[in-house]
């Protein structure tokens, strides 16, 4: 990779959702030990045909022990380690941009007090709420949607993440009515510290409700600057695809996309690669996370993997000489860890791609996500800022990767 033309750069940095690889040293804290959810997803539904992931040496990340290494990878390849206490969205995309938490979200495994739900219910002017205990999204409108629209009561519910989800009927109870009270709840729970209150909108009728694309995120903003703050204060075009928006509560982006799915935020992608002048595409494939990880369904996650494969090979097409894509996750969510829904804590992969990326660079272990927003800030013409360490002259292929981490 050649230094290029900074001021045409551009760097798409896609994050799919929950593709952990690998338990982390600390797993045993979050109850992970022996988590990997591509390992585990691709030896539970029969193998995985994304020859593009392949080629790029997805197979020859460090601990994926589940796909055949590249004799000659095509792009760069490693893993990363997460620094901050967590396993959870917030965390896992505010540390990519350069923002290391120090202590954990707090979570409600007993559901939440009164000091939390009784201002609520009042402010929201609602007849009460129902659940208020950790459950899974899918079946908790099974066993509480039809008693939600009969009495107007939203379900509250949370999960091992620090979130405070509402679950309301789309039509019955009105969207925008529900993203009102969450907006609501999200005011009550800044004291707290809750990262993110969640609007989960659905439709259907009763056995055949549904979750819908018009979910909103209303989450904390990160306590310190991120590279998206400072790429944005330098005049550099930030573009937000999917919920990066809600992630980073509306800051550091100059543009936001909302989508439907990952299918749906490829496509803007490919948009995207044939209209930007220049700056990051920073984009959340949510699929692999919501449809799939935490609906236990491995052979769902690897059809939606090599759906992206396929858009993958689309977009480089569309690359331009000095383009880099860069592909990561947050955290893991192995669909056959235990008996939970919930995420796990893993390391990430780190795969790079474009024109000039010098092919066959192995990164190693890095040792926080924050990497890979010095990264993309040193590619966009930036000083990089600690914690992270950029890896960008090695993908130019004048420095060696960082060694592996203990």
């Amino acid at each position: 990779m050649q230094v290029g033309d900074l001021a045409k750069r551009r760097v798409f940095l896609i994050v799919l959702d929950s593709l952990g690889v690998g338990a982390m040293p600390d797993a045993e804290r979050f109850g992970d030990v022996g988590a990997h959810t591509l390992d585990h997803l691709v030896a539970a539904a029969g193998g995985l045909d994304a020859p593009r992931l392949l080629a790029l040496g997805l197979g020859n990340v460090p601990g994926v022990r589940s796909l055949a290494p590249a004799a000659r990878p095509q792009g760069a390849f490693g893993r990363l380690l997460e620094r901050s206490p967590g396993k959870d969205t917030s965390t896992g995309h505010w540390e990519l941009m350069g923002c290391v938490l120090d202590r954990a979200f707090p979570v409600y495994p007993d559901g939440f007090p009164p000091q939390i739900l009784d201002p609520f219910v009042e402010r929201a002017r609602l007849p009460g709420v129902l659940c208020n205990a950790p459950a899974s999204g899918t079946e908790v409108l099974e066993r509480l949607g039809r008693h939600s629209i009969e009495t107007g009561k939203p379900i509250v519910y949370t999960s091992a993440d620090s979130v405070f989800q509402v679950a309301a009927h789309e039509q019955h109870f009105g969207l925008n009515r529900l993203l009102e009270i969450c907006a609501i709840a999200r005011e009550i729970l800044v004291p707290y510290g809750v990262g993110r209150v969640i609007a989960r909108p659905f439709v259907g009728e009763e056995g055949a409700y549904r979750r819908t694309y018009n979910r909103k995120d209303f989450s904390l903003e990160p306590p310190r600057e991120t590279s998206l703050d400072r790429l944005k204060a330098a005049g550099v075009p930030v573009i937000g695809v999917g919920k990066i928006e809600d992630i980073f509560a509306g800051r550091g982006l100059t543009e936001s996309v909302h989508t439907e799915g990952n299918k749906d935020g490829m496509e803007h992608v490919l948009r995207l690669a044939r209209e930007a002048e220049r700056g990051l595409v920073f984009v959340n494939l949510v699929d692999f996370d919501m449809l799939f990880g935490h609906r236990r369904d491995a052979h769902g996650y690897r059809a939606a993997l090599e759906e992206f494969d396929r858009a993958l090979t689309r977009l480089e097409a569309l690359l331009r000489p000095d383009d880099v894509v860069l592909m990561t996750a947050d955290h893991g969510n192995d669909p056959t860890h235990l008996e939970t829904t919930d995420h796990t804590r893993e390391y990430v992969p780190i795969l790079a791609t474009g024109p000039r990326v010098t092919a066959g660079v192995a990164l190693g272990t890095r040792t926080s996500f924050a990497d890979v927003g010095a990264t993309v800030e040193e590619l966009l013409g930036l000083s990089p800022k600690a914690p992270g360490e950029s890896f960008a002259a090695a993908l130019r292929g004048v420095a060696p990767a960082a060694p592996p981490c203990p």
